[in-house]
């Protein structure tokens, strides 16, 4: 969910954003500004960008100055604050940084609470007797996990608590990895309705919220179920012979630990009502954006009702009580968790004022780099541009591993394009979601990534090594599924 200092001595991503806006500054001062002219239909209604309609300004480069108190034409100081305080409470940049803290903080009490790590631990202890069970029922709540809310960070720990318990059950680190991070990554890849991805993205784009969403599902039944069938696979071939894992010699520790457990106690009556509120909290959403309408300041208040609620529930005197200033002091972690990827969705949004912003009727840089891309990629066919897309996000994510900053970074370039090359917004979201996700299998750059790895004490090369062919087969799917969308007009 969240962006944080990355691996090693690789730059942090607001490092990186520097870096990109300082190469923006001085494309300022050698690309020429342009703008399209933008007709209006019989209801007044923009009509869709055409190509010819590109026109030059006659004063050249626009350049940049390094400090410029004007809202229409920013300075490259100016750009932290003006990007942090631009949009609406409907859109990027303050709406969303907004949406970030708030939903952030309610499944921070809700974490909090551990309902969750009871239930893994309740649905383990069931299928003790024939532990395969168990292997993809994690790696369909994990999935689950990424698609609804963005689980990301938190499979750091619960691979911390796993890992033991499946290295002693007879198999390795690689399956605890592949049913909790890469479970989550998958969901997060196919989402329908995760908050910090989907929903961030369909907003920039001007998409209607949780839109195209049965494609999505349909996406990520087949991502969870193929993801299901290579974890048994492994964990049976592992089962079969250990010394076939890569990571036998480093799982010794775990096989001579005692283990960890999850959250202390048993799964009570309480956790299963948290559970099915959290269910409920879900189709609540759902049905408020098909049926009412709603947007982004109503979601988070969604989201911020579900985390009231359930921290009321564990308020009250019993088993797993949480006291008001714990909870509090929970919504404050979650919340600051989200700080850094806050931080990265302003930044991103003064780079794109730094390219004298999104109108399309205004003189911009911004005008100009669409032109330039849409003339190269409407010699293409649809299918290829879109695949292009995909690839450019994908590329992307290696330098901005935060999806929704990799959201304010680039929708605000690509909806338009796609609008350009006659690609529907839908898909250019969707090329966004898959090609942000899925790198985050390998790259060395995600901080959870190598968190994870780090807990399961698996070295990077090894990892890389392991999961490559599985990343490939995932590109394939994504293909594929973007393919389909161009071809039957998904919107």
């Amino acid at each position: 969910m969240t962006a944080r200092p990355t691996a090693g001595n690789t730059p942090d991503t607001l490092i990186i954003l520097l870096g990109i806006a300082l190469a923006l500054v001085a494309l300022s001062f050698l690309v020429p500004a342009g703008s399209f002219d933008v007709g209006l239909d019989a209801e007044g209604q923009p009509l869709p960008i055409a190509l010819d309609s590109f026109q030059l300004s006659e004063e050249g480069p626009p350049g940049t100055a390094l400090f410029r108190a004007d809202p229409a034409s920013i300075g490259f100081l100016n750009a932290p604050f003006e990007g942090l305080t631009s949009g609406g409470r409907h859109s990027a940049a303050v709406g969303i940084m907004a949406f970030l803290l708030i939903v952030g903080g309610a499944f921070g009490v809700i974490l909090r609470t551990g309902c969750v790590d009871r239930g893994i631990r309740a649905l383990i202890n069931r299928t003790e007797k024939d532990p395969i069970v168990i292997l993809p029922l994690l790696f369909g709540l994990f999935s689950l996990g990424g698609a609804i809310f963005g689980m990301s960070e938190e499979t750091i720990a619960f691979v911390i608590l796993l890992a033991p318990v499946i290295v002693r059950l007879g198999f390795d680190a690689i399956t605890a990895v592949l049913v909790t991070f890469v479970a989550s990554r998958v969901g997060f890849a196919a989402s329908w309705m995760n908050p910090f991805n989907v929903a961030i993205a369909q907003g920039i784009a001007d998409v209607e919220l949780l839109s195209g969403a049965p494609f999505r599902m349909v996406m990520w039944v087949i991502f969870t179920l193929i993801g299901m069938s290579i974890t048994v696979w492994w964990a049976r071939k592992v089962k079969a012979d250990p010394t076939c894992s890569p990571v036998h010699a480093s799982d010794q520790a775990f096989r001579d630990s005692q283990g960890s457990t999850l959250a202390g106690g048993d799964f009570d009556w309480r956790d299963r009502l948290a559970i099915l509120m959290i269910l409920g909290g879900v189709v609540w959403v759902i049905w408020g954006v098909t049926a009412r309408g709603y947007y982004i300041p109503e979601i988070a208040t969604q989201f911020f009702t579900l985390g009231l609620v359930i921290g009321l529930l564990y308020w009250l005197p019993g088993n797993h009580r949480l006291s008001a200033n714990e909870q509090a002091a929970a919504f404050r972690s979650g919340a600051a968790g989200l700080v850094p990827a806050v931080l990265v969705v302003g930044m991103a949004a003064g780079l794109v004022l730094l390219l004298g912003g999104t109108e399309p009727t205004q003189a911009s840089v911004m005008n100009t780099i669409l032109f330039a891309m849409a003339s190269i990629l409407g010699h293409l066919p649809e299918i290829v541009s879109a695949w292009l897309m995909f690839m450019v996000q994908a590329i992307l994510n290696f330098l901005v591993p935060s999806g929704s900053g990799q959201a304010a970074l680039t929708m605000p370039l690509m909806a338009p394009l796609g609008d350009l090359v006659g690609i529907q917004r839908q898909v250019t979201v969707l090329c966004f979601q898959l090609g942000d996700s899925l790198t985050n299998l390998i790259i060395p750059t995600s901080a959870t990534l190598m968190g994870v790895l780090g807990a399961a004490r698996i070295d990077w090369a090894v990892w890389a090594r392991w999961i490559l062919p599985f990343l490939g087969l995932y590109v394939a799917m994504a293909l594929g599924f973007i393919g389909i969308a161009v071809m039957i007009g998904y919107q």
